[in-house]
């Protein structure tokens, strides 16, 4: 059995070095306080242009038609016409980094008329019921900028009348193939949603015709070329 004094003691010894580490732990410096983390700079992300579009468009175009007169065979000269339009389009993206490329065709139904006459006072006319393209597009991103010029295959109906001295009337229609060249701005107003306004020139190369009414058959040629302004609305569907 252990003597009061000795079990006194052991406490008492415990008591003090307790005391003693509690001293020097107290004396001990504050350790400083970790550094800040710096926070992680938010950077957006660029729009991509990557993707199969559907759209619509309206604007309006400016047709020219060059004739030869049918009765002399001689340049008649050229007549003009505004008229509107409106249609729809169909394209595909690619992007890397900046650079856009693309393919798109598109369909415009246009009320472009325009009308002379010969040397002898027929009339003659030229419209142009619808136009289409098929182009290959370069652009130029600027997160949801895009800027891009187009060029391609250009096609149209061409429905050219003579009417003669009696009223009868002759109708020569045709499909004309050609050239376009255009540019444009497009900016995405969503993930999915676009709007575009565009240029584009159509040239076409000089078509012989032929007229035949109950008072004469003549021929004639003659050239067209038509330039067109739309403004327009894709829907993208995206790859990612």
């Amino acid at each position: 059995m252990k003597s009061p004094v000795l079990s006194g003691g052991l406490v008492l010894v415990a008591v003090t070095a307790a005391s003693v580490l509690y001293a020097q732990a107290a004396d001990l410096p504050v350790p400083p306080a970790p550094a800040p983390v710096a926070p992680i700079p938010y950077a957006p992300k660029l729009y991509d242009w990557s993707g199969i579009y559907v759209g619509v468009h309206v604007g309006g175009g400016y047709s020219g038609s060059s004739w030869t007169d049918p009765i002399t065979g001689l340049g008649n000269g050229t007549f003009n016409n505004f008229g509107f339009l409106g249609g729809a389009q169909i394209g595909a993206n690619v992007q890397f980094n900046r650079l856009v490329l693309g393919l798109e065709g598109d369909f415009s139904w246009t009320s472009l008329k325009a009308s002379s006459a010969d040397s002898i006072g027929e009339a003659i006319s030229t419209s142009v019921p619808w136009t289409s393209t098929v182009t290959g597009r370069v652009g130029a991103a600027f997160d949801r900028l895009l800027v891009y010029g187009k060029g391609g295959l250009a096609l149209a109906q061409d429905q050219s009348t003579l009417t003669d001295l009696g009223g009868n009337l002759a109708t020569d229609t045709f499909l004309r193939t050609g050239w376009t060249a255009g540019a444009g701005l497009e900016y995405a107003l969503d993930d999915n949603w676009s709007a575009k306004i565009e240029y584009d020139y159509l040239s076409f190369g000089s078509q012989s015709m032929s007229f035949t009414t109950p008072l004469e058959t003549v021929g004639s040629s003659a050239s067209l070329n038509v330039q067109e302004i739309k403004a327009g609305l894709n829907y993208r569907f995206s790859w990612q």
